[in-house]
């Protein structure tokens, strides 16, 4: 432990660390073992929940690979690679396999990594435990209802007793997706509070719905499922794979559509129309069209499900205006310019999503400018830091963001354990 004499008394380096997710549980212990005596304070009985919940109850713990152009901030480039390359993906695999002790398995069809025992509890629990045997001193099922600085210190109000008085404060409590696992805003509103600018946020990665004037015009495909390439016009980052996508009662699911649903979300804000466009399979339109040239008696509606489920290609034979029994012979040239179409650059009714109740991550949240790229310190508040989903930057579904979570919640951890 370090013997940081200040003029608040305080010694050693004392820290508090609001929130008990991903990034705070790492920034927790990454405080600790730098020689910092740590509080970490979560409202919930063991935090970790949103870990516990994601992936279907697997926890995609790390991407395959890392790209920092799919990542989505309105803050600086620079600064988000920065922050990215603090701890690369190889370290952090290691961290997790090697210092944790949870063995990591590649799944080789989306390239993501998932603890091998397949338990997103195992990744909680390995973090929780490393914190305990640092020395952290954990208050669960505490709420933080304050935090104000003190001369050269701050002062954590909570709602069971007296309050937390630290050299520095870091704020992890996420931002406002999946709110049952006990985000509520409460750190962005803080932040605001005390000074910083915030990028106004919004939900991402998102469902995107087309109900809201009426019954789903795709209800009746609810539950078709296939890999298709989902993109929006004019958006940055590179060309879209294909992913997974679902039709839901509501509208639509799956990682394509999550990825790009921020694109249509913002626009919507903006009053802007936005469209969102399908290509169904791994074909082109120049393919289709190919395809359905072809010689031979078969029917059209036979090419198009060799390639689609059934129910779906049937649905787009009928929104083309193909009639049912029609041979590739047959085909009209103006059927087939429909058609194709419809395969390659479908335009989904969208009227909306599903807001934060379904969204992966918040978008927006406190501008990178206000922190220190290599420390996470508030330039706005001396000794406090930011990490996590509360700040200005979130992937694409696949690990991404507990990358971000991972990166963020160390770099915050390691500068407020350093002595000022």
């Amino acid at each position: 432990m370090q013997n940081d004499s200040s003029p608040d008394g305080l010694a050693p380096r004392t820290v508090a660390v609001v929130g008990g997710g991903a990034a705070g549980f790492v920034a927790a212990l990454f405080a600790a073992r730098a020689g910092a005596r740590v509080t970490l304070i979560e409202r919930t009985r063991h935090g970790g929940k949103k870990i516990v919940v994601s992936g279907g109850g697997r926890c995609n713990v790390l991407p395959g690979e890392v790209d920092a152009a799919r990542f989505v901030t309105a803050s600086s480039p620079r600064v988000l690679r920065r922050i990215l390359d603090s701890w690369p993906l190889d370290r952090q695999r290691a961290f997790f396999e090697d210092d944790l002790g949870v063995p990591l398995a590649l799944e080789p069809e989306t390239g993501k990594l998932f603890p091998a025992s397949n338990r997103a509890s195992d990744v909680r629990d390995a973090l929780s435990d490393a914190c305990r045997a640092a020395g952290v001193e954990m208050r669960f099922e505490t709420s933080v209802t304050g935090i104000v600085r003190e001369n050269e210190a701050w002062r954590v109000e909570t709602d069971t007793g007296a309050p937390v008085t630290a050299h520095a404060v870091v704020l992890a409590t996420g931002g406002l997706s999946v709110p049952k696992t006990g985000s509520d805003g409460f750190g962005l509103r803080e932040a605001e509070r005390l000074g910083h600018s915030l990028v106004s946020t919004y939900p991402a990665l998102a469902p995107l719905t087309a109900d809201d004037c009426g019954p789903a015009p795709h209800a009746g495909l609810s539950g078709v499922s296939l890999a298709a390439r989902v993109r929006v016009p004019g958006a940055k980052g590179p060309a879209p794979a294909p992913r997974g996508f679902l039709f839901t009662h509501r509208g639509y699911s799956g990682p394509s559509v999550l990825d790009v649903s921020h694109a249509h979300t913002l626009a919507r804000q903006a009053g802007r129309e936005q469209a969102v466009l399908v290509q169904w399979a791994d074909l082109d339109g120049g393919a289709w069209d190919a395809l359905l040239r072809e010689p031979g008696a078969a029917t059209v509606a036979a090419t198009v499900r060799r390639y689609l489920p059934t129910r779906l290609a049937d649905a787009l034979l009928a929104h083309a205006d193909v009639p049912d029994g029609r041979t590739r012979a047959d085909l009209r040239r103006d059927e087939r310019r429909r058609l194709v179409d419809a395969l390659a650059a479908f335009e989904l009714p969208v009227t909306g999503d599903e807001g934060y109740r379904k969204a992966e991550v918040t978008g927006g949240g406190v501008a990178l400018g206000d922190v220190y790229p290599g420390t996470l310190e508030s330039r706005r508040a001396p000794g406090l830091f930011l990490c996590g989903e509360i700040l200005d930057a979130f992937g694409p579904i696949g690990g991404y963001n507990f990358f971000w979570a991972w990166a963020t919640g160390r770099l915050a951890g390691l500068g407020a354990a350093r002595p000022t």
